[in-house]
């Protein structure tokens, strides 16, 4: 019972110490992860399209 006191103290010490994130920083995070998300999908899009011309090319 001691053990799960000192972890719950322990965690609203440092959620005392966490500081909240400007509403700037928070967007500037949020465009760079969106971003991302948008490279990778544009990346998964067109080795998906290439392999389906692959695979309806070889069909005959």
């Amino acid at each position: 019972m001691a053990v799960v006191q000192r972890k719950f103290t322990e965690i609203i010490q440092t959620l005392k110490l966490a500081k909240k994130t400007s509403k700037d920083d928070y967007v500037t995070h949020m465009r760079l992860v969106l971003l991302g998300m948008g490279v990778v999908g544009g990346i998964a899009f067109v080795i998906k399209l290439i392999a389906e011309f692959i695979t309806f090319g070889g069909r005959q």
